[in-house]
């Protein structure tokens, strides 16, 4: 019989045993690792036996590891160094100090030699490195023992001089060692600026010792064979040479005589000529460094030309120096070089703008002014205070229609001339494309159209020369906008961009001049008179030549859209004067409302001639807004709203003549009388409506019966839709507000009546019309016993019989919505 141990000790013998399998199977899991690592990486023949019992894992010996164990060796050399100058060099006399620091630094400097020969490269870098750090030390003694009264800083930029000198010449000594070159290029850095930093010169003078080493370093880097060497003397040519233009731009700019600003100008000049020699040979980098030596010169140029002109001329005075700039680059330099310059003076030219936009928008949005207080005098405009916006806007103008109209900046003249095609078919001079000579007459319009927008609040000229310069403006844009070719420019890729910018002038014109009108009636209406009169010629006249030929082509599609938004314009314009008009005259709102009204009647008769078909819906959809607009001016007094919206569904009746007009003019008219009709009947306080609106129901429902005989196709909505509605909304509406009987109970049965002739014809328009009326009377008979009961109920019930109705919809779902899908169909199948 076996002794079986308690359960709770068999378990903690249980958990032991897996312990030490789970231990055993992690040993056997890393030999089989190591084995198998072993087997991917075999040992030479040689050494088999060997490799298989005591080979160490893989990668202790490869070359990444050794470079790590001789830097580790070389820095801890370096740090008993250290630490034997520091602590132990009390120890020692005069001579014992010379000769152990003489002694050590020429060994550890000629260990190279030897380890070069044996190919041991990467130890005679490290013990090389060991040597250099050894030299810094040696000076620093020398400082500390011989020259300890000496300044700082002096002995600081004579010693890195001379460690500067003595690394490159060890470096080119030994050729095979890569790491001295670098480190005398970079210590090269330190001595003129830490010598002028020595003397106490002025920042100037800083900058100057900055600037002459980035010319140093800029011609090592184009001498040197060494490519290690020219990336490390780029980059310390950069660095210097940006923080001497740092220097040299913060005393440019706060220089206040021409005198001040010639000193820090001669260093931007300098730095700019040095910036175009490295551009030459730069490579990838030469448009970035003819940039920086772009603005360094107009930097140096136009601080002179700022200190020398009256306040407010800054950015004028900068921007011709861009504009000069850009003259220069004209000639034949490497293109990238030609880049940089014209990147440079466009970016000046860019700021130069942008600080003239704002008089721009007070030009545009500062008739906003006049609306509170419209017609009671010249509209007070915030004017920013910018007297040469003009000059800037228009400058930056004729800049840009140089470039769009000369040669290219960096282009070879080919002599192909104007209106040669390049490969693509685009115009261009000179094989350039025509994409930058498109976007530069853009870009020339547009300013040149703000320049003139902002002249005359510039010179503080009379109102009426304040309201006349943007029709004249929006006169001239709109006649680019029409023409039939843009001028010296190509035709289909310079064309398009053009006119959409002059269109843009247009519009954004006339809305400031409007606004600027507001100041008198006789302005107001004059200019609206005018704008209205422009976009509507524009409008109707050809946008192309070439347009009108090639119908159904891109072009052509184009030439539409942009007539739409003219004669859309124009519409809105015209809403806009016969308002201002009726007021001007003294007219009453409601008479007003009238008058607008002529608008859409215009519009309706224009929308059907030929011509304008392909702009009637855009301007139709307009008109309805000059609709809207009467109905929302009628609406303070009933009888004229009514006449108003009887008007609009007389034009829209006019509209629905048109057969691709007919079905949703048509519904919009006879919903447009019908209301027409309630407004009227409720503005005269009828008590019977059926009176009046019986004797319209019964013709117009014959008219559909002889309809619905003559083509049985037709729907039920326009056959007897519009006679039921005279009748049945009307007497609902009655009806509501009614405290007898016997209204509801005759209207009631009526849509009963209606209801079941529409569900017994399958006719939709009186089955829907008729139950809705029905339904809606039953709820206002019901409605007052509904309320009495549910103020009888306990408060509790309602919320509970509307969640049971919710679980019993929700239940059912699936039925319910099969049902309405086809109670759906039923009407669908319905005429």
């Amino acid at each position: 019989m076996k002794n079986v141990p308690p359960p709770a000790q068999e378990l903690a013998i249980i958990d032991q045993e897996l312990v030490r399998l789970d231990a055993r199977r992690g040993q056997l899991l890393t030999r089989k690792a190591y084995l198998l690592n072993l087997r991917a990486q075999p040992a030479p023949p040689w050494a088999q036996p060997v490799a298989r019992s005591f080979a160490p894992p893989a990668g202790t010996s490869s070359p990444g590891a050794q470079n790590v164990l001789l830097m580790l060796g070389g820095l801890l050399l370096a740090v008993a160094a250290i630490a034997f100058t520091l602590v132990s060099w009390g120890h020692l006399g005069i001579g014992g100090r010379a000769a152990v620091l003489t002694g050590v630094t020429v060994l550890t400097l000629a260990i190279p030699v030897p380890l070069l020969r044996r190919g041991l490269r990467s130890t005679a870098e490290a013990v090389a490195a060991l040597g250099l750090v050894l030299t810094v030390l040696d000076a620093y003694a020398l400082y500390r023992v011989a020259l300890p009264g000496t300044d700082g800083l002096g002995y600081t930029a004579a010693a890195t001089a001379v460690l500067a000198v003595l690394w490159a010449g060890y470096g080119t000594a030994l050729g095979g060692l890569r790491g001295p070159l670098p480190a005398a290029v970079l210590t090269a850095q330190l001595p003129l600026t830490l010598w002028a930093l020595a003397t106490g010169s002025t920042p100037l003078t800083v900058s100057w010792a900055l600037l002459v080493t980035a010319a140093l370093d800029t011609a090592l880097a184009s001498r040197t064979g060494s490519r290690t060497v020219r990336g490390f003397a780029g980059v310390a040519a950069g660095v210097t040479a940006a923080g001497a233009l740092l220097v040299a731009g913060g005393l440019s700019v706060s220089a206040v005589t021409p005198p001040a600003a010639l000193r820090p100008g001669a260093l931007l000049l300098a730095a700019a000529a040095l910036g175009l020699l490295a551009a030459r040979r730069a490579g990838a980098l030469a448009p970035v460094c003819s940039a920086v030596a772009g603005l360094a010169g107009i930097a140096a140029v136009g601080a002179v030309v700022r200190t020398a002109v009256p306040d407010g001329w800054t950015a004028p005075g900068y921007l011709l120096c861009a504009v000069a700039l850009s003259t220069v680059v004209r000639t034949r330099l490497p293109g990238p070089v030609v880049r940089g310059l014209a990147g440079a003076a466009g970016l000046v030219a860019a700021l130069s703008v942008l600080w003239a936009l704002p008089a721009v928008a007070v030009a545009l949005l500062g008739g906003v002014a006049a609306i509170p207080e419209i017609w009671t005098g010249v509209p007070a405009v915030p004017w920013p205070g910018r007297p040469t916006a003009p000059v800037v806007l228009l400058t930056a103008a004729g800049a840009l229609a140089v470039s769009a109209y000369g040669p290219y900046p960096g282009a070879r003249d080919t002599g192909a001339g104007v209106g040669a095609r390049d490969g693509d078919g685009a115009g261009s001079r000179g094989g350039v494309s025509a994409v930058p000579r498109t976007l530069a007459l853009c870009g020339s319009l547009a300013l040149g159209w703000a320049g003139v927008l902002v002249l005359p609040l510039a010179l503080d000229a009379p109102y009426p020369v304040r309201v006349a310069v943007p029709a004249l403006l929006t006169a001239g844009a709109l006649a680019v906008v029409g023409g039939p070719r843009v001028p010296g420019g190509p035709r289909v890729p310079g064309g398009s961009p053009v006119r959409v910018t002059a269109l843009v002038c247009a519009l954004a014109g006339s809305a400031g001049g409007s606004l600027m009108s507001l100041g008198g009636r006789a302005a107001t209406v004059t200019t609206l008179a005018v704008l209205s009169a422009l976009f509507a010629v524009a409008a109707l006249a050809r946008v192309t030549a070439h347009a009108a030929e090639t119908a159904g082509t891109t072009e052509a599609t184009e030439a539409v859209r942009i007539r739409a938004v003219l004669a859309c314009t124009a519409v809105g314009y015209t809403t806009a004067l016969v308002t201002a008009a009726c007021a001007a005259a003294g007219l009453s709102v409601e008479t007003t409302a009238v008058a607008v009204l002529v608008v859409p009647a215009a519009v309706a008769l224009l929308a059907a001639l030929p011509s304008t078909r392909p702009l009637a819906a855009p301007i139709e959809i307009t008109a309805a807004g000059a609709g809207l607009l009467a109905v929302a001016l009628a609406s303070g007094r009933a009888s004229v709203l009514a006449l108003v919206l009887a008007l609009c569904g007389v034009i829209a009746a006019g509209t629905a003549v048109r057969a691709e007009r007919r079905t949703v003019a048509g519904y919009t008219a006879t919903a447009l009388f019908v209301l027409a009709t309630w407004v009227r009947l409720a503005a005269s306080d009828v008590p019977v409506p059926e009176a009046y609106t019986l004797p319209v129901t019964l013709p117009a429902l014959a008219v559909g019966l002889l309809r619905r005989r003559r083509d049985p196709e037709a729907s039920s909505w326009t056959a007897y839709g519009p006679g039921l509605a005279a009748s049945l909304l009307p007497s609902l509406l009655a009806a509501w507000g009614d405290t007898h009987w016997s209204r509801p109970l005759l209207l009631g049965v009526a849509a009963l009546a209606i209801t079941l002739s529409g569900a017994r014809l399958g006719l939709q328009a009186p089955l829907v019309l008729g139950g809705t009326v029905l339904g809606l009377v039953a709820l206002h008979e019901l409605a007052p016993y509904v309320v009495q009961a549910v103020g009888a109920l306990p408060r509790w019930l309602p919320p509970a019989l509307a969640g049971v109705l919710l679980l019993a919809v929700g239940a059912t779902y699936e039925r319910r919505l099969k049902d309405a899908r086809r109670v759906r169909r039923s009407l669908g199948r319905m005429r």
